[in-house]
C-alpha cells in the first residue's frame, strides 16, 4: 500500500472530515471510530458488571506501555497521570526550593505550567521568564543568561501554544547542558508536538517531558503522562500524592505512605478509567501509521499552507523554517474570535489565541483542506498583508 493510501485510510476512520475542515487538534484532537468503540465497549462493561478494576489496572498499563515506546523511554519511567497539569504539579512538589530559588520559564509556555511555577512562590521559588525575541524564536544566549547557580528547575515547552514555534531539538539539548552544568533540572512540556513529530527523551536529555492525549494522540480529556529520568525518581518525593502513588496500591496503608520506586509515585488517585479507552485507541493509531510518516505528512501540509498563504500575501505569526515550528500555523487577524465563528459557520474549524487564529494539522488532513483553509482566508478580508506590521 502506498504512502498516500495510507493517510487516505488514516483519514477514513475520522467520521468528521467527511464534513468539516477540521484544523483545531491544537485544542481538541479527533476522535476515531476506534476510539468511540472502545469508550462504547467501556460504558457496556460498565454497565453489564458494574466494575471490572483488574481489566482496568491492564488498561492502564497497555497506556503506560504505548507512551514508553512513544517517548523513547522505559516502562518504569511513565506515569500516567489525568492531565499535564497533574503531572507538572506532582514534579513542582517535589522540588526543594530553599537552596536552589529559581525557576526559570519560557515565555512559549501554556497558562497551566507558568502558573504552577508561580504558585510555588509560597514555596519561596522565584519564577523568572525568558522572553521571545522578535521573530518569535527563543535564542539560546536568552536561556543562558538566565540560568545560573540559583536556578532549580527549567520549564520549557517544546511548541508555543499561541503562534506554533518551536524549540528545535538541537536547542533543547544544549539548554539541557547548560542547565545541567549549573545544577539545575530541566522539564518539557511536548503537548503540542507529542504524535506529531519523533520526541526522544533521552537523545533530549531532559530530566522530565509532560504532556496529554486530548491533543494529537487522538485521545480525550482526562488522560496524560508525565516520563521522569530513571536516576531521578528515588531522589524525588512529590507531596501530590494519593493510593495509585504507592508502592502497593492494594495495601491500604492509612498509616505511612510509601511510594512506589518508579515513576509511578508521581501519580495521583482512582486513574480516569473511560479515558483510558480512548488513549488507548488513539495511540495504537499513532504507533500504527508511525511518527516518521506522520511528521512528514503534517510537515507538508504545513508547508502547502505557508507557501499559499504567502501567494495570497498574507501575514503569519509562525516562523516559517520548517526546524523552527511544529504542526500548527497561526495568522493574525483582525477579530479572531468573529473569525472562528465565521469559519466554522462555513465548516472550517479552528480557534484564536493573542490575535491569532491557529490552524493545527494532523495526518488526517489533506491538500484539500489546506486550499479550502486558505481560499476563506483569502474571501474574508480579516487578514493582515505581510509588509503590514503586526503586534
Amino acid at each position: 500500500m502506498t504512502a498516500e493510501a495510507d493517510f487516505g485510510q488514516f483519514r477514513a476512520q475520522f467520521p468528521t472530515t467527511e464534513t468539516m475542515v477540521y484544523l483545531n487538534s491544537g485544542s481538541y484532537g479527533l476522535l476515531g471510530n476506534s476510539a468511540r468503540a472502545a469508550m462504547e465497549a467501556y460504558l457496556a462493561d460498565r454497565i453489564a458488571k458494574g466494575a471490572d478494576w483488574g481489566a482496568w489496572v491492564a488498561l492502564e498499563e497497555e497506556v503506560r506501555r504505548r507512551m514508553a515506546r512513544l517517548l523513547g523511554g522505559d516502562v518504569d519511567e511513565v506515569a500516567v497521570t489525568a492531565s499535564a497539569s497533574a503531572g507538572i504539579n506532582a514534579v513542582a512538589s517535589s522540588v526543594d526550593f530553599s537552596t536552589r530559588r529559581k525557576a526559570v520559564v519560557s515565555n512559549y509556555e501554556f497558562p497551566t505550567s507558568a502558573q504552577i511555577w508561580h504558585a510555588q512562590e509560597k514555596r519561596g521559588a522565584q519564577v523568572v521568564h525568558v522572553a521571545e525575541a522578535e521573530d518569535r524564536t527563543i535564542p539560546l544566549a536568552h536561556f543562558d543568561a538566565a540560568i545560573d547557580r540559583d536556578t532549580a528547575i527549567v520549564a520549557l515547552s517544546h511548541v508555543c501554544y499561541r503562534h506554533g514555534g518551536k524549540l528545535p531539538a538541537d536547542r533543547i539539548r544544549e539548554i539541557v547542558r547548560i542547565a545541567h552544568e549549573r545544577g539545575a533540572l530541566v522539564i518539557l512540556d511536548c503537548y503540542q508536538s507529542i504524535g506529531t513529530e519523533q520526541i526522544d527523551v533521552r537523545a533530549l536529555g531532559v530530566d522530565f517531558c509532560v504532556g496529554g492525549m486530548l491533543k494529537y494522540l487522538l485521545g480525550s480529556a482526562g488522560s496524560g503522562f508525565l516520563w521522569v529520568r530513571a536516576a531521578l525518581t528515588s531522589a524525588l518525593a512529590p507531596t501530590t500524592s494519593g493510593w495509585f502513588a504507592q508502592a502497593d496500591t492494594n495495601a491500604m496503608d492509612i498509616f505511612a505512605h510509601d511510594p512506589s520506586p518508579s515513576a509511578r509515585r508521581f501519580q495521583g488517585g482512582t486513574p480516569p478509567v473511560p479515558s483510558l479507552y480512548a488513549a488507548k485507541a488513539g495511540l495504537d493509531l499513532i504507533l500504527d501509521l508511525g511518527v516518521d510518516a506522520i511528521e512528514g505528512r503534517v510537515r507538508a501540509l504545513t508547508r502547502l499552507a505557508l507557501d499559499r498563504l504567502a501567494e495570497a500575501d498574507i501575514a503569519v505569526a509562525t516562523p516559517e523554517d520548517d526546524a523552527l515550528r511544529g504542526p500548527m500555523i497561526a495568522i493574525p487577524v483582525r477579530d479572531e474570535d468573529a473569525f472562528v465563528a465565521q469559519l466554522f459557520a462555513q465548516n472550517i474549524v479552528t480557534s484564536s489565541r493573542d490575535g491569532n487564529i491557529r490552524a493545527g494539522f494532523h495526518a488526517y488532513n489533506d491538500e484539500a483542506d489546506v486550499e479550502r483553509f486558505v481560499d476563506a482566508l483569502v474571501r474574508s478580508g480579516q487578514c493582515f498583508a505581510r509588509r503590514e506590521a503586526v503586534g
